[in-house]
């Protein structure tokens, strides 16, 4: 990676990074390999995965003192979920930097959701390794400020699964059941979820990760109760 890209990305961060700091957070773990074992940026994305994880609960608790406890974790969970994240690491072009071995490359690795996640949560470690917490709070709430901010009024939308088993409860309906789907090679897997609640469809979801998928099945299925149509009598969204 060039001085240039290093410093055109310090510039899209907004917070000087240590140079070496910055180059580990995004070295995913093909490139790593391909390299003769170098390391990676997972113990960076352990560290910044549970900062993040501080800081966006703090904002909450001190934000929404109304909230009761189940609400905030829900808003917590579409804060800092890896769809959300994902996102933020578009946002910031993060993707032009990672360095990925060659069949991540070839595989579209610098637009997958998972891979984004992590990278960004590795590069929040490495800024609070430079700066410490209270600059790295700030940091923190500037790229992800509109999702909290989004949270507060996502209603169901903050944990689908969570507020389609409630509402299937409400109506006697039991418990939702996930049926999935696996297609592809193990290092781009693509998931079909399907929900059901007993021999009837709900709701049908993919994505990329499993969690996704299921999401999204319970958000068509959410929605589909609400209005009092099966996912059978509709036609399915990808």
């Amino acid at each position: 990676m060039t001085a240039r890209a290093v410093d055109e990305l310090v510039e899209a961060l907004g917070i000087e990074v240590d140079p070496e700091l910055l180059v580990l957070a995004l070295t995913h773990r093909s490139f790593a390999h391909e390299a003769g074992g170098i390391p990676t940026n997972e113990r960076l994305e352990f560290l910044g995965d549970s900062v993040l994880g501080v800081i966006v609960t703090e904002h909450l608790y001190r934000t929404h003192p109304d909230r009761a406890e189940g609400d905030l974790a829900k808003m917590r969970a579409a804060t800092v979920s890896q769809r959300a994240l994902s996102v933020v690491a578009r946002e910031m072009g993060l993707g032009e930097y990672l360095l990925l071995g060659r069949g991540e490359q070839t595989t579209g690795g610098h637009d997958k959701d998972s891979i984004l996640c992590d990278t960004l949560e590795a590069v929040i470690g490495a800024v609070y390794l430079c700066h410490g917490l209270e600059p790295t709070r700030a940091f923190v709430e500037r790229i992800v400020g509109g999702r909290l901010t989004d949270a507060a009024g996502l209603g169901a939308g903050l944990d689908w699964k969570t507020s389609v088993q409630e509402l299937a409860a409400e109506r006697g309906l039991g418990a939702p059941e996930y049926r999935i789907e696996a297609t592809g090679p193990d290092h781009q897997r693509h998931f079909t979820s399907t929900l059901m609640l007993g021999d009837q469809s709900w709701g049908v979801g993919e994505g990329s990760a499993k969690k996704i998928a299921e999401q999204r099945a319970a958000e068509q299925a959410y929605r589909a109760l609400e209005e009092g149509t099966a996912s059978d009598d509709v036609p399915h969204e990808a």
